[in-house]
């Protein structure tokens, strides 16, 4: 089996990107981070993912991102919008994708892999740069100019397979390799026990998702 490394979070996205890659026929190196989030709880959802999927290892790195800050995800003096916002929203934070990539990147060259799959979409999603096709298509480029296995003949792919699939969409495809979504957690306010606060983007559109997708929603909500 070829390995792969899959960025996963322990949200809905990245959960069925790791079914998606598992069933191409990857061995699934799950890769997640501890970044300084203000809720922990999504940390939890994807060892949980991790041990009941069947990832081949999965491992858990600590970078500080909330030294930085930047962002209400990593700043709790910075309030999480409960209302839609222009432009890109409080909630991006700086370059978040791309450091995450840059890891992935050096561990799938660790494992001699040349897939590394990550759930970023641009259809459903809050309007982050570093989630459209041409920042993936540049950093696919990267990847191959400034690695060993790439100057040596190796080709990296970085895969996106949701990033043109409505939220619904990503439900129904799944739903179909046997997701369950109940182990997961997409809240950026979470309380510690994975329950989702119902007003930030990121429930807005996980929602929104389960009622286009005619689907009974199983996220834990708080009081």
């Amino acid at each position: 089996m070829k390995k792969a490394v899959v960025l996963l979070s322990g949200g809905l996205d990245s959960f069925t990107t790791f079914l998606i890659a598992r069933s191409q026929g990857f061995l699934c190196y799950a890769l997640s981070f501890d970044y300084g989030q203000r809720q922990r709880a999504e940390i939890k959802a994807a060892q949980t993912i991790a041990q009941a999927y069947g990832a081949a290892e999965h491992k858990i790195l600590h970078i500080g991102l909330n030294e930085i800050g930047g962002s209400a995800l990593t700043d709790p003096n910075v309030a999480v919008p409960e209302a839609p916002t222009e432009g890109i929203p409080i909630t991006y934070v700086p370059a978040r994708n791309t450091v995450f990539l840059a890891f992935a990147l050096g561990y799938a060259e660790v494992l001699g892999a040349l897939d590394i799959f990550i759930g970023v979409n641009a259809v459903d999603y809050s309007g982050y740069p570093d989630c459209r096709p041409e920042y993936i298509q540049a950093f696919e480029h990267l990847a191959n100019l400034a690695t060993k296995a790439g100057v040596e003949g190796g080709k990296f792919h970085i895969h996106t397979p949701l990033i043109y699939l409505s939220k619904a969409q990503i439900i129904h495809a799944g739903l179909q390799l046997g997701a369950d979504y109940s182990l997961t957690v997409s809240c950026y306010t979470a309380d510690s026990e994975g329950r989702a606060c119902g007003r930030c983007d990121a429930c807005r559109f996980r929602r929104q998702g389960f009622a286009e997708a005619g689907v009974e929603d199983p996220t834990r909500y708080q009081a």
